[in-house]
């Protein structure tokens, strides 16, 4: 385990160069056979830490979270709290309770678009996303704007793939009642300027909603710098489990927002002709909360902490830098986009001749994984006038050997299909 950095922005040293230890799933479980997991924009593997906070919890104290008022139901709901405490503290929200629990990012989008953006939304009003959304950040509003009669609008980006939105006609205009945008993009790796459009929307009254479940897993994510409005994020592409992510959300939103599933644990008082809603967060957060996957999300906001968010970034950057500049050397390799000066964790790319589908199984039977398809961006993909990339994105526990080992399948692949 890993000595506590004392501050989750610490920078100056590097990370541990023996962090793969921590994660049992990268262990060589085959002599001379090396795994090399480069998918980490789809979902991180677990450390050590994170999978024995969630097997304590079933070991030592679950229980009914916010239903019982003996000691292992009482003892669930303060662990509950302490984990919702743990992941507010690291995204840098002042309170706890502007931290929704949910079962994920796509989930924490819904609930503002349902709760909050639906009652607001009407016939001639706009909503603006980038053309490099996640489906996830897009087909919500894309379903309420066709409810509503409310018009769903594209922040475009440069051939660097810099958003233009300081050039976009309407995006600050009074029909505008939300702008919904990623920290970082799954399939071009570019890192957005949220605060800077943050601080022109909050100018003029709009609010604005930041995927950032690409981000956190290697940026320090702050919301009060950021400024946003909602934060949403996964545990599971932070080294977390799956099944929970969290909503950040400023109070007066969460004041304003209706709860998205409605049942137990989320009413104050019921009737037979209605219903009283439960304070925020409580309210949100209907049905028996996931008590293990809190305490796996809070152990892996912790480990994140203790090693120190600057550091992480300064090593993820420093190593995507390294397979860029080698990736722009290999011939017949096209970079996506061609000529972005910076990436953040995720480099995509085609390969002539070859179909990303092939090259990913060719790197595969050579253990190493990569993602290739659409990457749940069709009208990114479309935009560009691509069917598919292959994407490899690194995490802290990657290594140069990692990119080394990407170069000698995509060379395999290659020498097969050349």
């Amino acid at each position: 385990m890993l000595e506590a950095a004392g501050n989750n922005r610490q920078s100056g040293n590097p990370v541990p160069e023996n962090l793969k230890s921590d994660f049992p799933l990268l262990q060589d479980s085959q002599p001379g056979r090396s795994f090399h997991y480069l998918d980490n924009a789809a979902t991180t593997q677990k450390p050590s830490v994170v999978i024995e906070a969630i097997s304590d919890c079933y070991r030592s104290f679950y229980g009914p979270v916010n239903r019982g008022l003996y000691p292992l139901a009482e003892e669930a709901t303060r662990r509950y709290e302490l984990a919702r405490e743990q992941v507010a503290r690291f995204i840098g929200a002042p309170l706890a309770d502007q931290l929704v629990f949910t079962r994920s990012t796509t989930e924490a989008i819904n609930l503002v678009a349902s709760g909050w953006a639906r009652p607001r939304l009407r016939r001639g009003d706009r909503i603006w996303v980038t053309r490099m959304e996640h489906h996830a950040n897009l087909l919500p509003w894309q379903r309420i704007c066709h409810e509503q009669g409310a018009e769903l609008c594209m922040i475009e980006f440069d051939e660097q793939g810099r958003l233009r939105w300081q050039a976009t006609e309407g995006l600050f205009d009074r029909q505008t009642r939300l702008i919904a945008l990623c920290q970082v993009s799954n399939v071009l790796g570019i890192e957005n300027p949220v605060r800077e459009l943050c601080a022109q929307a909050a100018a003029e009254g709009i609010p604005v909603l930041v995927d950032a479940a690409q981000s956190v897993s290697h940026l320090p994510v702050d919301v009060m710098a950021l400024d946003c409005d909602f934060l949403a994020f996964s545990a599971h592409k932070m080294y977390g489990p799956s099944g929970i992510g969290a909503l950040y959300a400023r109070p007066s939103r969460l004041e304003e927002m209706e709860p998205l599933l409605v049942g137990g644990g989320m009413v104050d008082r019921v009737t037979q002709d209605g219903s009283d809603w439960a304070a925020y967060p409580a309210r949100f957060e209907a049905g028996s909360p996931s008590l293990a996957d809190a305490m796996g999300f809070a152990a892996a906001a912790a480990y994140l902490e203790q090693i120190g968010m600057d550091r992480v970034h300064e090593h993820v950057s420093a190593l995507t830098r390294q397979a860029h500049d080698a990736l722009a050397d290999v011939p017949g390799l096209q970079l996506i986009p061609r000529h972005a000066s910076e990436r953040s964790a995720i480099i995509s790319f085609i390969v002539e001749g070859i179909h990303p589908h092939d090259l990913a199984q060719v790197a595969g039977d050579r253990g190493v994984a990569v993602r290739a398809g659409h990457h749940c961006c069709q009208p990114l993909m479309q935009h560009l006038g691509l069917a598919a990339t292959t994407r490899a994105s690194f995490a802290l526990y990657n290594e140069p050997l990692d990119v080394d080992a990407l170069l000698q399948a995509i060379d395999r692949a290659r020498a097969m299909f050349g």
